[in-house]
């Protein structure tokens, strides 16, 4: 019995394959638990067998166990691949949707069937993921289902020495999907015209919306800062920055640096955006004065035709959705929504089942720090040294996603977004009956976040009320940490290092810079930075100089003259009046020791980010703005609380002789050595000396790496998300695995 992604990567040819090349009888079966294997044979064969396995199997297959069994069989004549059976409510993987291979590319331009044909796909890629709707992976369970294969490619599904032997997609220009475009109230057909039209749109510096894997993309030149800009604004987003599909590699190192480790991700069957150094400029609004560009190479066969068509080496390729909601998935939607955006929408006749987005990561300490999870990650599981069955984690309110548990299991969903709006909480309703439906999950037991008013916390609370189900509160931070715990299987204390912008605590405040001692039964709070009055509360994320003036009150007095600092020459004075009244009374002034808080404050303080307009704007301008490597940082003071007084009053006095790049290296460099003297004193007092570092705050490549190094350099091993975000997409296996772990106990 092999166990984990088995299905819907060729899996079942490739046994085929590998038994009929050493003349071995038996069969092959999907199964909803995974995929059996009957060999007639003797023991040692069988053995060989199963070791060839994991060596040879298919580039997306994933094998977690394979399970050797001795048993009499009747006698077989041949090898044979049997229809899916369907056994219990045990679930194999699901496959993630994968991008097209070389050799279906090539089969666009040689195969007499295939000709420009942009649905070519295999048992080797495709979509998998965003067309299933149940288990096993078969046609019939797919999007698929309505599209009767032709003679021709039901020869090739049942020809054991095809390609597409049992591939579920399989289609051609006879029998498959095609492509339609709606534009100046006209129908265009024909995937030659339509992207002859799509060409000559975005050379003319026009948008185009097109179906993709998971859901609408809206496409521009990325050269064109008019073009760029105007969609920005149809949009209505402002300044976050967009994704950049290149043509092929060549055209990314053009533009980009790129290191060996983001050249594999970029090549990978995943096909992510992946975050690069910029070295040469597409248009200004792309990345909004960032120096990173969010480069992805295309995935669908549709992406390279229209490449080959259009003289630029790079697009736009953002999500097809207005601001804050769900990347579009309906067509009608589409039709009415992003009309009004692009004047141009290119659409497709097969459904998207799954909405799915496209993942983001960054090389971040040489490994691959997820942002952003979803296209070619999930629905991809996490293994847990703990039974999850049952367990439904519900997640947080930015960046969500939910988990569920299946036996050792942890699923984690795709990314689902900020839970502001009704439309976004609709997604995160149908992404629970899906993964209760395709994995047959029914919950037992219930994780939120303590904080009362998330969406996600309400949901968990209606539905263990409703159907009378054990509900646990999980502290954020404590997720946060214990989601790294869960993706490397550690089971002795740990130092949990979380830093983030926002978190319900245990006082009442707002935490964020947690230094905590965890254990399978829980935490222990040994530090933290400073308490800092967050003037006119969520208003003071939105206009980090808030912030900043907030940090000058508390470290330079209320008598300080804040007129003096540039940067609040250019604010409103009534403004600056009103916030420094509410800071001194303490009105709508919440406590907050978040590091994001800071980051926030010394962003505007070096006048880069004083209003944001997208979440963590400021401190990405912040690391952006390191343009030199120093050891320099800042004095403070490390205890039971982390004082960062000094550490303020000495770049005030820098503002107006050091640019702003020396001060943003040495602030960075500062909270490094902050994160590795507390650290130190953990381990002064308990004796632990791993570390885990959590929270969004660490998707910062400079700090991370410095961090790390620091920390590595003093004695301590150190461990890090990688199979989910650590901003706050990761919080729902990490609540997941605490009430797993607390279960565990009491046994």
């Amino acid at each position: 019995m092999i166990r984990g992604l088995v299905q819907g990567v060729g899996f079942r040819p490739f046994i085929y394959r590998l038994a009929t090349a050493r003349g071995l009888h038996g069969e092959v079966v999907n199964r909803s638990d995974g995929v059996a294997v009957i060999l007639d044979c003797g023991e040692s064969l069988a053995e060989q067998f199963a070791r060839d396995i994991p060596v040879m199997a298919p580039q997306a297959a994933m094998i977690r166990s394979i399970e050797v069994t001795k048993r009499e069989v009747g006698r077989y004549e041949c090898f044979s691949i049997l229809s899916s059976r369907d056994i219990d409510d045990n679930i194999t993987e699901v496959s993630p949707d994968i991008a097209v291979c070389d050799e279906c590319l090539h089969d666009i331009d040689s195969d007499i069937n295939r000709i420009d044909y942009p649905f070519v796909n295999c048992t080797s890629c495709g979509p998998r993921f965003s067309i299933i709707s149940s288990l096993p992976y078969d046609r019939v369970s797919t999007s698929m289902a309505p599209f009767a294969m032709c003679d021709n490619c039901t020869a090739e599904y049942n020809d054991i020495s095809d390609r597409r032997f049992h591939a579920q997609p399989v289609a051609c220009n006879k029998c498959g999907p095609v492509y339609s475009m709606n534009i100046d109230g006209r129908e265009i057909r024909g995937i030659r015209s339509i992207l002859e039209q799509m060409a000559e749109r975005l050379s003319a510096g026009l948008s185009v919306a097109i179906k993709s894997t998971g859901g609408y993309n809206l496409m521009c030149d990325a050269f064109s800062e008019e073009a760029v800009s105007g969609l920005r604004h149809r949009k209505q987003r402002d300044r976050k920055p967009f994704a950049v599909m290149f043509r092929d590699l060549s055209a990314v190192r053009d533009y980009c640096a790129v290191s060996k480790e983001e050249e594999a991700a970029l090549l990978s069957w995943r096909r992510p955006v992946v975050i690069l150094e910029s070295i040469r400029p597409l248009a200004p609004s792309v990345s909004s004065g960032l120096r990173t560009v969010g480069a992805m190479l295309p995935h669908m066969p549709v992406h390279h035709m229209l490449f080959r068509m259009i003289g630029m080496p790079a697009v736009v390729l953002t999500s097809g959705n207005l601001s804050h909601e769900p990347v579009i998935t309906d067509d009608t939607v589409a039709a009415e929504d992003l009309m009004k955006v692009t004047g141009c929408v290119v659409s497709y006749n097969r459904a998207i089942n799954n909405r799915i987005d496209d993942s983001v990561v960054r090389i971040i300490d040489g490994g691959m720090a997820i942002i952003r999870r979803a296209r070619g990650f999930a629905p991809q599981p996490v293994g847990l040294a703990r039974d999850a069955e049952g367990i439904l984690a519900a997640g947080a309110e930015m960046k969500n996603s939910l988990c569920i548990g299946k036996g050792s299991q942890a699923l984690p969903s795709q990314y689902i977004g900020d839970m502001y709006n009704p439309a976004t909480y609709e997604f995160y309703l149908e992404t629970f009956r899906l993964y209760s439906s395709l994995f047959r999950f029914t919950p037992s037991s219930v994780a939120c976040d303590m904080h009362p008013d998330y969406l996600s916390s309400r949901f968990a609370d209606e539905l263990s009320r409703e159907r009378g189900l054990p509900l646990t509160r999980i502290q954020h931070h404590h997720a946060h940490a214990a989601s790294v715990i869960a993706e490397h299987n550690l089971s002795d204390p740990v130092i949990g290092v979380v830093m983030d912008g926002t978190g319900y605590g245990l006082d009442g405040n707002i935490w964020g810079s947690e230094f905590l001692v965890t254990t399978p039964g829980g935490f222990e709070r040994y530090s933290h930075f400073d308490y800092i009055k967050m003037p006119g509360g969520d208003a003071a994320v939105r206009e980090p100089w808030r912030m900043a003036l907030s940090c000058v009150h508390k470290y330079l007095g209320a008598g300080y003259d804040f007129r003096s600092l540039r940067p609040f020459r250019s604010i409103d004075e009534r403004k600056i009046s009103v916030v420094s009244g509410i800071i001194e009374q303490g009105i709508n002034s919440p406590l907050t020791c978040g590091a994001g808080r800071l980051f926030d404050a010394v962003s505007a303080l070096l006048m880069l980010c004083p209003e944001q307009v997208y979440d963590s704007e400021a401190p990405m301008l912040l690391e952006s703005a390191i343009n030199k490597n120093s050891e320099e940082y800042y004095p403070f003071t490390a205890g039971e609380t982390v004082d960062v007084g000094e550490m303020f009053r000495e770049m005030v006095r820098e503002l107006d002789s050091s640019d702003s790049s020396s001060v943003a290296v040495k602030f960075h460099n500062t909270i490094a050595r902050i994160i590795m003297e507390v650290c130190k004193l953990i381990r002064r007092d308990t004796g632990i000396r791993t570390a885990v570092l959590s929270g969004g705050v660490f998707q910062n490549r400079f700090l991370l790496g410095k961090t790390a190094a620091l920390l590595r350099g003093n004695g301590f091993k150190i461990y890090t998300n990688h199979q989910v975000p650590a901003n706050d997409g990761g919080i729902s296996l990490g609540q997941l695995y605490l009430v797993a772990e607390r279960r565990s106990l009491c046994v």
